[in-house]
């Protein structure tokens, strides 16, 4: 098994290295050139999209919560088939017209008398949240690795850091989407064989896995876990709150932007659509299964208590105990690989934003492309990538959590002003403050103090907030010439 996980590491590195030679400019480095195809664009924004989050965060919840973590799913399912099907030529075309790599250089083009106050502040935004982000998937590989290889949860991280830091500085984004495309290959294979093996090893015992969860746990089975109204309702706007956050993530929606042109969009959208419908039944039915496999005395031993501790390591132990050691590599391969690809795209957001957005607004001496330029996005990387290690290191929250309250912190802050962008014309610069303002206080005042207490995500009261702030001043301060899209 180990032996399969490191020929999957030379791969990762032969790629690197081989992609790192198209990186021949700092447009390169940032966006491609806009010149990847559409159906890896795809690829990459689903391995970025669905981290840690999807193969350890909702196997995990659905193992523990059951069928409840289909609003969840559902939420997702809904978010990436909207920012694909209604967002992304949109968003394309602006980006283009606009000759804008970033979200925060986006918004300051068109914003042009404000673009110093909105480059800087969405900038540091996005960098403090996706610590968070970033983190998340350094710990989640940490798991991985302990639960497979026996190292330390810490050892992991620190061995997963190294090689993600390692690849995105080599090339940038033309590297990270091709070794995207890898993994999230991978990632697609790992999420829907082991449920199915599962199925066939509950079959193979002749196990009915209605009756089997009844007798262990009733509420399993309930879309609502036998709540009452005005609670079961909470916990289902709860879950279909994740598809709010889609709409403003950096890393997801910077794929789009890169998309050439709208045939390539239509052949992204597809491809997009199927790998996440297909997955997301994938991750639920993995909870599932391995619920009824741990109730029939299928684990023992200290995977038992591990899974008791930690509901987010059923994907590691189902694998060791489903599969021949060869498989259980490339499949764990696969899930490492969901980490390496989500952490690796938003360390290029992070750095991104620091050499295209804050680097040009404090140093204002405007300067050509160089080798000091390129190297400057590969220091920063570096540094982005160490903070974040260590900010994983000293955070106690599950891969879920952290997550959660990065999608939050990001997904309401540029979500309600991605939207309104696009779709309204009278949203002026003073809408994006306040939603940018709005959305990040939202996230940390209700996460901190209200989350608990009322059981309403702060994924969807921030989201709201910041909508209405952004409608609410963009009414109030509009800009003395509307714009036209």
């Amino acid at each position: 098994m180990i032996a399969v996980f490191i020929i999957y590491i030379i791969i990762i590195i032969a790629l690197a290295v081989y992609f790192s030679k198209k990186s021949k400019s700092s447009d390169d480095f940032v966006m491609g050139g806009r010149k990847i195809p559409g159906f890896a664009l795809a690829l990459s924004e689903r391995a970025a999209g669905e981290s840690s989050w999807l193969l350890l965060g909702l196997t995990g919840l659905a193992f523990a919560q059951g069928l409840t973590a289909i609003w969840v799913a559902l939420g997702c399912v809904i978010g990436i088939l909207f920012i694909w099907w209604v967002m992304a030529d949109r968003l394309r075309k602006l980006s283009i017209d606009n000759s804008a790599n970033t979200i925060p250089s986006l918004f300051a083009k068109r914003f042009p008398q404000h673009a110093f106050g909105i480059q800087m502040l969405s900038s540091v935004i996005i960098i403090f949240f996706f610590l968070f982000y970033i983190a998340a998937q350094f710990s989640g590989a940490g798991k991985v690795l302990f639960m497979t290889f026996g190292l330390s949860e810490t050892s992991g991280s620190l061995i997963s850091a190294v090689i993600i830091i390692a690849y995105t500085m080599l090339g940038g984004f033309i590297t990270v989407v091709a070794i995207d495309v890898f993994q999230a290959i991978l990632m697609f294979f790992s999420i829907i064989v082991i449920p199915i093996v599962a199925l066939l090893v509950i079959i193979s015992l002749d196990i009915n896995i209605a009756q089997s969860i009844k007798l262990a746990e009733p509420k399993f089975l309930s879309l609502y876990s036998y709540k009452s109204n005005s609670s079961a309702w909470l916990l289902i706007l709860s879950g279909l709150s994740w598809a709010l956050g889609y709409t403003g993530q950096p890393h997801l929606l910077a794929r789009m932007m890169a998309i050439t042109n709208r045939k390539q969009v239509k052949i992204a959208r597809s491809v997009a659509s199927i790998w996440t419908i297909l997955a997301y039944l994938g991750a639920i039915l993995m909870g599932v299964t391995g619920f009824v496999l741990l109730n029939n005395g299928f684990f023992v031993g200290g995977d038992i208590q591990a899974l008791n501790e930690d509901c987010e390591k059923l994907l590691p132990v189902m694998v060791s105990y489903l599969v021949t050691p060869v498989m259980a590599g490339i499949l764990l391969s696969g899930t490492v690989s969901a980490m390496m690809s989500t952490a690796a795209s938003q360390l290029m957001v992070c750095t991104s934003c620091i050499t295209e957005d804050i680097g040009p607004n404090i140093i204002k001496k405007k300067k050509s492309f160089s080798v000091s330029k390129l190297l400057s996005h590969r220091l920063i990387i570096i540094v982005v990538g160490i903070v974040a290690l260590f900010t994983g290191m000293f955070m106690s929250d599950t891969v879920y959590g952290l997550v959660s309250y990065a999608w939050a912190g990001i997904g309401s802050s540029f979500g309600p002003a991605l939207l309104l962008l696009i779709f309204w014309k009278k949203f002026s610069a003073a809408g994006v403050f306040a939603s940018l303002i709005g959305g990040t206080s939202g996230a940390i005042i209700w996460k901190i103090f209200f989350a608990d207490p009322t059981g309403i995500s702060e994924r969807l009261t921030s989201f709201v907030f910041s909508l209405a702030l952004a409608f609410l001043f963009s009414l109030l301060f509009p800009d003395r010439k509307n714009r036209v899209i």
